[in-house]
């Protein structure tokens, strides 16, 4: 007897999916709800678990597009071809380990749940399952990653047992939901063995040492961008879970060159510029949408205006020069442009409270601290990590926090409240070669002040031209809050506080 295996539904707006790749192949035996292929909708990828024990019987091939409710494949349930692929020492090793599991198990089932991670937060997007559905975890140890539109951060098991994933990658979740359950019970050590043996007869290769079938495997995701990349997924060393080619795997993985340059050589008639015309299409990352939407927004619903400025450097190039290595040598950090900002920013948001506020439907909320956001490009997108109370911090006090938090954002490591409650933000484009931008506004701040490279200029200064190392600065900010007269004088006050740094240190 067959049974006939059909598309699931998996969401009221999908209609169709696409057959990421078969984790199974036609004649494998499989076992009741073990992953047998990989699916793809618009919105997410999936697995798709055997829905009885049998012989597999392919109807549709990868790539191929199926409506929901279309027939995917067969299981021909056979009792004698259960036990057929078995080798003869894997049956006995298997009994006595799920044994050992009912045994310790306790039959408590706990919710994962998304846990509350920032007062705006309402919902977070699962980017990836570091554990699978059958996968033992220890408490505390990391079982997937969330991605907010502020930040990514990793979920831990709240209990040691055994997992059973309930939402796929790429679904948005909204906070207190369940993602997943775990049945409370020990045995990591000998329940290994017994998702390892079944899988070594269905795949010869990955049965020495410590492989797995995650071993060089990539996620749905990854193998739809190498496959848009033309690589070969063998030729890619995964840093996933037991060797699995992750997304960012596949990003950052190159083409061999070799294979491209024999090709070219013996059509030397063909043009080149046709070998130059290739495109690849990526799916947005959930933080890159989230970042998106947010932009259009702010752009939508706030009045922003861009006032700009010049700032001699000079002044404080010449501080550098003589005071770095010293005061390296005291505070242990280097002294650099971002302190001398973020000090003059803070001294001219008190000076002009309605640069540092924000609105609150209709009302205006006015902070009598500064919360200055960094604005810092990391390896998922751009991240807003916040010095606290920046109008009290020494020197040093804001170039150790601005180390602190890059390392953080270079290694994804910012937690939600290092990225939360800033009242006013500091963005550097002169690091990329800007010479002069618009930046927008971090809502629901009501302004935000772009720096930009230094260039030699020529200025008059007393009368005569001379060469300066001149910097551009822009704020944008929002006229519904503030006013012509605020923003110019504003950024007028930096450019005073920057080109006479003594009057940061005199307050004057």
């Amino acid at each position: 007897m067959a049974i006939e295996m059909k598309v699931p539904s998996v969401g009221e707006s999908v209609t169709e999916v696409t057959i990421a790749s078969w984790v199974k192949q036609d004649g494998d035996m499989v076992a009741m709800d073990e992953v047998i292929c990989e699916l793809e909708s618009d919105k997410a990828t999936f697995e798709l678990p055997a829905e009885a024990s049998g012989i597999l019987r392919i109807i549709a091939p990868e790539g191929e597009t199926l409506e929901i409710g279309a027939p995917i494949c067969k299981i021909e349930e056979s009792t004698a071809a259960e036990k057929a692929p078995a080798a003869p020492e894997a049956a006995p090793a298997a009994t006595p380990v799920k044994e050992e599991k009912a045994s310790e198990g306790t039959g408590e089932i706990i919710e994962v749940k998304i846990p509350t991670v920032g007062e705006s937060i309402t919902e977070v997007t699962v980017s990836s399952w570091v554990k699978k559905s059958g996968d033992f975890a220890e408490m505390d140890e990391i079982i997937c990653e969330l991605e907010s539109d502020k930040a990514t951060f990793e979920l831990p098991s709240p209990a040691q047992g055994t997992i059973t994933v309930l939402v796929e990658e790429g679904a948005v979740v909204p906070v207190g939901d369940v993602v997943a359950t775990i049945a409370v019970g020990k045995g990591a050590t000998t329940a290994a063995p017994a998702s390892a043996t079944p899988a070594a007869p269905a795949s010869t290769p990955a049965s020495s040492g410590n492989e797995t079938y995650a071993s060089g495997h990539p996620s749905p995701s990854a193998a739809k961008i190498l496959s848009e990349k033309g690589i070969d997924a063998s030729t890619v060393k995964g840093t996933g879970v037991d060797g699995r080619i992750t997304k960012e795997d596949a990003q950052n993985a190159q083409k061999p060159a070799p294979a491209s340059k024999p090709a070219a050589a013996p059509a030397p008639s063909a043009p080149a510029a046709s070998d130059n015309r290739g495109q690849r299409r990526e799916k947005m990352s959930g933080l890159r949408k989230t970042i998106s939407k947010r932009l259009v927004a702010v752009k939508n619903e706030t009045a922003m205006l861009t006032t700009f400025n010049e700032v001699d450097m000079q002044p404080i190039m010449d501080l550098r020069k003589n005071y770095k290595e010293k005061f390296k040598d005291i505070h242990g950090v280097g002294l650099g442009f971002m302190s001398f900002f973020t000090k003059a920013c803070a001294i001219a948001l008190q000076e002009f409270p309605k640069v540092n506020s924000y609105i609150d439907g209709e009302e205006i909320i006015y902070n009598d601290f500064v919360d200055v956001s960094i604005a810092v490009s990391a390896p998922r997108g751009l991240v807003v990590p916040v010095i606290r109370n920046a109008e009290s911090l020494s020197f040093a006090g804001i170039e150790s926090e601005v180390v602190r938090l890059a390392v953080k954002a270079r290694d994804n490591k910012l937690t939600i409240e290092e990225m939360t409650g800033g009242t006013f933000t500091i963005t550097n484009g002169g690091i990329f070669g800007s010479m002069l931008s618009t930046p927008i506004i971090n809502a629901p701040q009501s302004a935000i002040l772009g720096m930009h490279n230094i260039v030699q200029r020529p200025v008059a200064i007393d009368g005569q031209v001379v060469i300066r190392p001149i910097m551009y600065v822009a704020l944008s900010y929002d006229h519904r809050t503030i006013d012509g007269k605020d923003s110019v004088g504003f950024l007028v006050r930096v450019k005073q506080l920057l080109e006479d740094p003594m009057r940061m240190l005199l307050n004057v």
